[in-house]
């Protein structure tokens, strides 16, 4: 674990003087057709293998970190109705390098329409209190910001073709009026998700599995028969532990079951996801960088603590320009147990799939097999 001193950083998010410059004053410098433009601009490097223009990255940054703001408005409105309530809070900034395939992978998609950018994650024991939350926050009448409805995403009731399932809420941020506020960042977007802890096992495995064996099963890319087993144990975990289908809800039991097991004995997925070794780290503090460097045999984490969250923000920008191939994340806490709240909102920079090793084994007994991953 380190505390890291203050450094200075410019205007706009990443370089400015921390003495002098508070979050609030990092806010978007560009007009969107300006920052579209940029994204479009580095949308043609990469697809052409060319350099990044250091003025359109400037202004694609500042957009990015522009959504700060934003998260801190958003965690405290979130976690206040939580209240005493079993839910797993935390929020991330999305990676520079996720951005950037993600702009190769939606050739179509205007950059500054992206919503994810800013994210919250809500993780509940069952789906009767997810969905009791979620009305509860559409329902609330002094909150300003607005549901971004034809945008948000049922994939509990359509999973996708992955097997993911979730639900993902659009909201664009409004500032209220006051002599103390600003305008500055109305119209960012910021993407609330919802996950059942059984869901949020589901996309960790993949995460992980994809983290330590370079896939892309997330996608929908790569390995078939890496997706092919997450599309497999989806269908799994939905049926035993929620009652509900997932992707393959055109599968008997028996069909399923064959499929998995016969997936398992070529490919020991879920034998090696078993035998990983889950990262062990204690920390303390609220405002955490997470490292993690993908070794297929020893994936390892190093985790960063700040006082602050503009602190965080600047050494966050500077260690995505220093391990380019790493997987670095900036991630807030949600209660005391900080530590614990991250580690179970963010498994996957842990390497811990504990929880979804549990839910398939008993899936397997409730859907009628068992057995050490044989037919």
């Amino acid at each position: 674990m380190k505390i890291l001193p203050r450094k200075s950083f410019n205007r706009g998010g990443i370089n400015m003087s921390q003495n002098k410059k508070k979050r609030t004053s990092i806010y978007p410098t560009a007009s969107k057709k300006k920052v579209s433009r940029a994204a479009e601009k580095i949308r043609n490097s990469l697809t052409n293998g060319s350099p990044i223009p250091l003025d359109e990255e400037q202004i694609v940054e500042n957009w990015r970190a522009s959504h700060v703001h934003i998260l801190n408005s958003w965690q405290a409105t979130l976690r206040n109705r939580i209240g005493g309530k079993d839910i797993v809070f935390a929020q991330r900034l999305k990676r520079r390098n996720t951005i950037y395939d993600k702009l190769k992978r939606q050739p179509k998609m205007v950059f500054t329409r992206m919503h994810d950018i800013a994210g919250c994650r809500l993780i509940f024991k069952n789906e009767e209190d997810l969905h009791s939350y979620r009305n509860e926050l559409h329902n609330a009448k002094k909150l300003s910001h607005k549901l971004k409805k034809e945008q948000s995403k049922d994939y509990i009731v359509k999973p996708k073709e992955s097997g993911y399932r979730g639900i993902h809420d659009i909201y664009e941020y409004n500032s209220r009026k006051g002599k103390d506020r600003s305008p500055h960042w109305n119209g960012l977007l910021v993407e609330i998700q919802y996950r059942t802890a059984c869901q949020h096992a589901w996309a960790t495995a993949v995460e992980v599995a994809d983290n330590i064996m370079k896939g892309r099963a997330k996608f929908s890319e790569g390995d078939e028969k890496l997706q092919e087993f997450f599309r497999l144990t989806s269908e799994i975990i939905a049926r035993a532990h929620e009652n509900k289908k997932s992707c393959k809800s055109y599968l008997t039991n028996e069909e399923l079951l064959d499929q998995f097991f016969s997936i398992e004995k070529e490919t020991s997925l879920l034998r090696q996801l078993e035998n990983l070794k889950t990262i062990q780290k204690e920390f303390s503090g609220v405002n955490v960088i997470i490292q993690l460097k993908s070794d297929p045999q020893k994936p390892t984490s190093e985790i960063f603590v700040y006082e602050s969250l503009s602190e965080a923000n600047i050494e966050y920008f500077k260690k995505e320009k220093e391990f380019p191939d790493d997987d670095i994340v900036l991630v807030r806490g949600g209660d005391s147990k900080v530590n614990k709240t991250i580690q179970d909102a963010f498994r996957n920079y842990f390497a811990d799939t504990t929880d979804f090793v549990d839910y398939i084994k008993e899936g397997l007994k409730k859907l009628g097999r068992s057995g050490k991953w044989s037919a």
